[in-house]
């Protein structure tokens, strides 16, 4: 594309986008997208850049093995490779990979692209940083006279750590939707004005999935940042400010045009607070989803707040087809309570769970997200724990802890971790339980499958 400047014609700069490889222990598609960039990428190409995008995570690369884009509900496997382990962490008796398509693939994918003004990289989890360096490095080779430019949640939560270990040219934290205009325009000197109203997210351009080479599923952000400020999470910090929503509405709209216009059946809730105030948001939204119709299927991995689960709502989540609802529980020890969190109650657990198993939905359907491996947590407190929930006829989840920078929890962390988590963001790892004391992770570990095992029916 073209435009007029001072007389003469300028074409408008290319923009690559990339996802980068994951690198570690384990890794599984449950529903990942890097939303954040795509919906960078809606922006740009609506102010008529031209944009291309790679998935060093695609597993649906043309050269991968076919897989059916709606088998698991669109979850499913990375394709994997085994690599070195980074520095620190060789004691790790398990196999660390990179997950994605092949490097040679995304050379090629490279090569066959014209070589862009600007490359834009995102990142996600702060340990999978070697990644992102590994990714940055191949694009340099390919493009050496190219700027990249690194953003995403890594950028923002480790900035010197990137700044100094990436191989960047440019590292953007705070790069959003509306600032994404002026960093293209500071490095690429093509200046435009903004289009959509930042303060209406109705008006803001939906995420260029259709850049993807197949899209299993859509995750869906209704709204933006959480009225919450939970220890272990770094939401305030990511998403300052007060909380912004789309009109229901809109997101009604866009999930019946992905079903309508290309077919997708499976759409992922990615908020953080997505029935807090349900009678002005949540509810509206699954009676207008319901009105239409459709054959969907609805999943919320990001967890739902307990507290806001009624018969009203339970009901309506059966209606519109939720299919997997986890709830944010976390801890089960309700006494005290308030020093970690003020989210839910026990009686408030016992209702929701009612709620929903009067509704219909499955023990399989149904599981609590418990946090495991947080600093001086005891043994006891996470055996308890895994009993409550299954007792209450639904499913025990672990969720092993991750610390996280400029949480609440940080500082805690820091002081009981065995590993220097503030020299090297590698050593946060859950897969290490970062937190927990030296020699007794991998008993924790296999006590927990054990204790989950066994809770199973």
């Amino acid at each position: 594309m073209t435009k007029m400047t001072d007389g003469f014609v300028k074409k408008f700069p290319s923009i690559l986008c990339v996802n980068p490889w994951i690198h570690d222990f384990a890794a599984y598609d449950f529903w990942s997208r890097p939303l954040g960039l795509l919906s960078l990428a809606a922006v740009l190409q609506q102010h008529g850049f031209d944009v291309s995008y790679i998935d060093c995570t695609d597993r649906f690369h043309p050269k991968a093995s076919p897989m059916a884009p709606d088998a698991r509900c669109g979850r499913g496997p990375y394709l994997k490779t085994p690599i070195a382990k980074p520095s620190g962490l060789e004691h790790m008796p398990r196999t660390y990979c990179r997950y994605g398509i092949k490097k040679s693939w995304f050379a090629e994918s490279l090569r066959a692209l014209p070589a862009p003004d600007l490359v834009l990289v995102t990142s996600i989890m702060t340990y999978w940083y070697p990644g992102v360096k590994e990714t940055i490095a191949v694009i340099k080779e390919v493009f050496p006279d190219t700027t990249v430019v690194l953003g995403g949640v890594y950028a923002r939560l480790c900035e010197a750590h990137a700044r100094q270990h990436t191989g960047a040219d440019v590292v953007a934290p705070l790069v959003s939707e509306t600032g994404i205009l002026n960093l293209v325009g500071a490095l690429t000197g093509v200046i435009r004005e903004i289009q959509f109203d930042p303060e209406d997210l109705d008006t803001w351009p939906p995420p260029a999935f259709a850049l993807e080479h197949k899209t299993p599923f859509v995750p869906v952000l209704t709204t933006r940042g959480c009225p919450f400020s939970c220890p272990y999470c770094a939401s305030p910090f990511l998403h300052p400010g007060p909380m912004q929503r789309r009109s229901p509405i809109s997101v009604a709209k866009e999930i019946g045009f992905w079903h309508q216009r290309h077919g997708i059946r499976d759409f992922v809730f990615y908020d953080d607070a997505l029935l807090v105030n349900a009678e002005d948001h949540f509810i509206p939204l699954a009676e207008s989803l319901i009105g239409q119709g459709l054959p969907l299927r609805f999943h919320t991995p990001n967890a739902l707040h307990i507290r806001e689960i009624t018969e009203k709502t339970a009901t309506l989540m059966k209606q519109m087809g939720m299919q997997t609802i986890r709830l944010g529980l976390e801890t089960a020890s309700f006494e005290g309570r308030e020093s970690f969190d003020n989210k839910v109650t026990r009686d408030a657990f016992t209702r929701a769970v009612a709620c929903l198993k009067k509704t219909g939905f499955r023990r399989e359907q149904v599981g609590a997200y418990l946090l495991v491996g947080l600093p001086g947590q005891e043994l006891s407190g996470i055996d308890d724990a895994i009993n409550i929930v299954a007792k209450a006829g639904i499913t025990p989840i672990p969720a092993y802890y991750t610390p996280i920078p400029h949480t609440k929890l940080w500082d805690a962390a820091v002081k009981a971790s065995p590993y220097d988590l503030e020299a090297d963001p590698v050593f946060t790892n859950n897969a290490l339980l970062p937190c927990v004391p030296e020699g007794f992770s991998w008993k924790l570990l296999s006590h927990i499958k054990q204790q989950v095992a066994a809770a199973a029916p």
